[in-house]
């Protein structure tokens, strides 16, 4: 079986236990306004034009992001990193884009490690039917789950999807006894508001056994890469967050009982 991707990163410390090789798959079905990947979008492989300088003079290269892969080849690009998960209590991120995107590719990929004793995380939207989410549960030892924004016309307006089927995906797995980590993109005036924080903290509540919350604040590192690509990065002149209002945001969950890591 053959799935696309467009990197593999090795030693990754930011997800999931341990260290990581995390996969990034091609595709998303969300259109998120601040995407840090917007090359991970499309789910076939594309083409950009990037500038290279050399004395002076510029030379233009197309570059092709993205390409297909083997479950057997994956595996075994995989099994070079074994000895540094095994020794860190690490093991395999499957990330996007969308891995759910792919989800028979994802799911024989999962089977794959966890015959062969790696420890799996998916990095996911949820924004996926319950059946694959549900079937991709039994082979995944921890979900990292992006919730993005509460109000479900924002998150529409910034996403290009309603979160309705997110949040009710959210809570099946909870009460699954899913392992299940939160991310909470930090986006200045979209998600870092007093009422969004405020509701995602009462969203949580009423979940079962979810205790751990990552953060992620706003950074502007990906406008090279739309530059690259010829598309507008919608929140690329967007100032980053104040130090101390991350620091606000993180104690309010503190507060709230949850244990939270800033990324």
């Amino acid at each position: 079986m053959f799935g696309t991707i467009f990197d593999i990163k090795r030693f990754a410390v930011h997800d999931g236990p341990g260290i990581r090789t995390t996969v990034f798959m091609k595709g998303c079905p969300l259109r998120c306004s601040w995407c840090h990947n917007p090359e991970s979008i499309e789910k076939s492989p594309s083409s950009v034009s990037k500038i290279l300088k050399l004395n002076g003079r510029s030379f233009t290269k197309e570059e092709t992001i993205g390409y297909e892969i083997s479950t057997g080849d994956l595996y075994a690009e995989l099994e070079k990193e074994r000895t540094f998960m095994d020794e860190s209590g690490g093991g395999v991120t499957f990330s996007g884009g969308e891995p759910m995107m792919q989800h028979d590719f994802l799911m024989e990929m999962l089977k794959i490690c966890k015959k062969n004793g790696i420890h799996t995380t998916v990095d996911t939207s949820l924004y996926a039917s319950w059946e694959k989410i549900e079937a991709v549960s039994m082979f995944t030892d921890l979900f990292l789950v992006d919730l993005k924004i509460m109000d479900s016309k924002l998150h529409r307006k910034y996403t290009g999807v309603d979160n309705v089927l997110i949040l009710e995906n959210i809570r099946k797995l909870s009460v699954g006894n899913a392992s299940i980590i939160i991310r909470i993109p930090l986006i200045p005036k979209v998600s870092a508001t007093v009422d969004n924080i405020g509701q995602t903290i009462s969203f949580l509540q009423t979940l079962n056994g979810i205790t751990n919350v990552d953060l992620l604040p706003f950074h502007n590192r990906a406008n090279e890469k739309y530059k690259r690509m010829g598309k507008e990065n919608q929140f690329g002149h967007m100032e980053p967050l104040l130090d101390e209002t991350i620091k606000n945001i993180e104690n309010q969950f503190i507060k709230a009982g949850f244990k939270t890591k800033r990324e």
